[in-house]
């Protein structure tokens, strides 16, 4: 083996182990997108679209002089075998296809292995990124329905207090408590979506920020309906004292 065709194949094998490695099952996304973001990984990066390119190029070319060498040695291989005056010439031209065929399967995975490690570590990064939102996501949602809960909570104690009462405005109160007890519905709902989507986060990344945004907009719904509840309370205790 030349050493051309020596570095090529220990390229190959280097692939092989790298692909190997970036699969390991036990060393999550996020890890390697760490391992990634090191300052000798930032320098190799400003070269690495010229390397990979340079890289394909070398290997390119090396697979088709391959497959001439394949089609040379073949044609040469059938006019020896055909006369076989000559032994010993037709196993030097055997020998001569055998190191050109492994040549050709040596560049040809050398050249697809480097394609699928390029991809490789595109789709790892992706997932690292689509898996942080994942977590910041549930972070909110979790916040967020922990708000509402305790909001809930004193929208609650807000319609014993003012039943209590008996003095406000009744028409304005059924009202109110009507409206207080559709938002409560709506919120009960929005929390039972947003835990079936919480569920499902790795899959449904997209759905979970519409779900997170719904949320937030009952939220803020929510709090100005504990605002109101409030005023009218306050109104109900002053016309009492009076």
């Amino acid at each position: 083996m030349t050493l051309q065709w020596a570095a090529v194949a220990s390229f190959l094998y280097a692939e092989i182990g790298l692909i190997l490695i970036l699969c390991l099952p036990f060393i999550p996304p996020q890890r390697w997108q760490k391992i990634f973001t090191f300052s000798l990984w930032g320098k190799i990066a400003t070269y690495w679209n010229k390397a990979f390119l340079t890289i394909i190029v070398l290997l390119i070319v090396l697979f088709l002089d391959a497959v001439r060498e394949v089609k040379k040695y073949s044609i040469s291989h059938g006019l020896e075998k055909s006369s076989s005056t000559n032994p010993s010439a037709y196993e030097h031209v055997q020998m001569k296809l055998f190191r050109a065929q492994r040549n050709l399967y040596i560049s040809g995975f050398s050249l697809f292995l480097w394609l699928v490690l390029r991809r490789l570590v595109t789709l790892i990064t992706q997932l690292a990124k689509e898996l942080g939102i994942k977590g910041v996501l549930k972070i909110q949602a979790d916040s967020n329905n922990d708000a509402a809960k305790k909001y809930m909570e004193e929208n609650e104690k807000l319609k014993q207090a003012l039943e209590k009462t008996g003095k406000g405005d009744e028409q304005m109160t059924d009202a109110e408590n009507k409206k207080l007890m559709e938002n409560v519905e709506k919120l009960k709902t929005e929390l039972k979506k947003t835990s079936d989507a919480l569920s499902k986060a790795h899959n449904e990344v997209t759905s979970m920020k519409k779900q997170s945004e719904s949320l937030s907009k009952e939220y803020d719904r929510l709090l100005k309906e504990h605002t109101q509840l409030q005023e009218i309370l306050a109104k109900s205790e002053k016309k009492k004292d009076l």
